[in-house]
């Protein structure tokens, strides 16, 4: 197969992962100078513009950077319909170790990339980038948000995320056991990045028996400074007894290989699209009788918090919108069990039906 024929096949797969997804559209940004290797994905502006965080990431290929920026767009839309934002889904990735490769040329790359599409994409932060990379951005372009607090911003998003949570948690709780309560209730944590050492903080106050996992060390050691945790192998986490499993890393950890092995009634955690497949994995925690609180509805808080931005900013009414994530955590979860479908399922109903109300009016204007 010649160049040009591999390359016309290669946009032909793209295009048709962006139909099977239902992608509105994707841009492919690179830049030799920084060594900027980026992918921004818009997925659906029926709401409004596509909002979602920027991750920097060491991927093992283009292919599952991609691929990854793809779920996350998708999981963008859905999150901010259910959240009850005029808001779209988007999200963009950096392909690069953020330890080593992020450099102020490099993201100010990114920012001018980012304002070429004229505020149909806004990007915040996510995994690998924090509100001084969102400063470096805001150089090139308005269309940021997640800015520290001294710049009129919100800062970090992490404390309304790991709040929502929290409440999803509880909300989940409450759906099986009749109490939210957690005193006594044995969590794994997968991740002790800021939304997880966040929600930890909720969880020990609320003198849960916490359990710890990370790839890296030295935010554990950051952890266990703070919080009276007990430090488990990563590799390990799958199997221990516990009473909820709340990943709070990256994705996909709900698969063919985990599922089998889990021991517990609950997931509920932070990270997004845990679920490798929704249909499948859904359906298969149903069968394990575990009971699975959708990612992108109980870690809408993040989202909810950077909105805020765009109106005025204030951490006390970010907070208490993110409140509401209890109840329709509650209300996804009954109308799963009715239904006879996962609550995955039942979430993404919930979202789509307002997607799809604001589309017939968009029509009549």
């Amino acid at each position: 197969m010649d160049t040009a024929t591999k390359t016309a096949t290669e946009i032909t797969g793209v295009l048709t992962d962006m139909n099977r997804m239902g992608h509105e559209q994707v841009v492919f940004c690179q830049d030799e100078a920084t060594g900027l290797k980026s992918i921004i994905g818009i997925h659906n502006t029926v709401l409004g513009p596509a909002l979602g965080g920027t991750r920097m990431w060491h991927y093992n290929s283009e292919a599952e950077a991609l691929e990854d920026v793809l779920r996350l767009s998708r999981g963008m839309t859905f999150k901010s319909a259910i959240a009850g934002l005029n808001l779209g889904g988007g999200k963009a990735v950096i392909i690069g170790d953020s330890r080593k490769q992020k450099s102020e040329a490099l993201l100010r790359r990114f920012g001018k990339f980012v304002e070429s599409l004229g505020g149909k994409y806004i990007t915040a932060e996510d995994v690998g980038m924090g509100t001084r990379d969102m400063e470096y951005i805001h150089m090139e372009t308005t269309h940021v948000t997640g800015l520290p607090e001294y710049m009129g911003g919100s800062g970090d998003p992490s404390p309304v995320t790991a709040y929502g949570v929290y409440m999803g948690i509880k909300a989940t709780a409450k759906y099986l056991w009749g109490s939210d309560s957690l005193k006594g209730k044995k969590i794994a944590v997968q991740g002790t990045g800021h939304v997880g050492q966040y929600l930890i903080g909720h969880l020990v106050k609320e003198e849960a028996q916490v359990m710890v996992a990370d790839i890296f060390e030295d935010r554990l050691k950051e952890c266990i400074e703070q919080y009276p945790v007990e430090v488990v192998d990563a590799n390990n986490i799958y199997d221990l007894e516990m009473d909820i499993y709340a990943p709070c890393a990256l994705g996909g950890t709900l698969n063919d290989n985990t599922i089998p092995r889990l021991k517990c009634a609950i997931v509920a955690g932070g990270a997004n699209n845990q679920l490798k497949n929704e249909l499948v994995h859904g359906r298969q925690l149903i069968e394990r009788n575990i009971v699975y609180a959708p990612d992108f509805l109980i870690n809408s808080g993040g989202i909810i918090n950077v909105y805020g931005e765009l109106s005025g900013y204030d951490r006390k009414t970010a907070m208490q919108k993110a409140e509401f994530i209890y109840e329709v955590t509650r209300e996804v979860l009954n109308s799963a069990s009715i239904q006879g479908i996962t609550s995955q399922e039942a979430a993404m109903q919930f979202a789509q039906n307002r997607i799809n109300a604001i589309a017939k009016i968009n029509q009549t204007r």
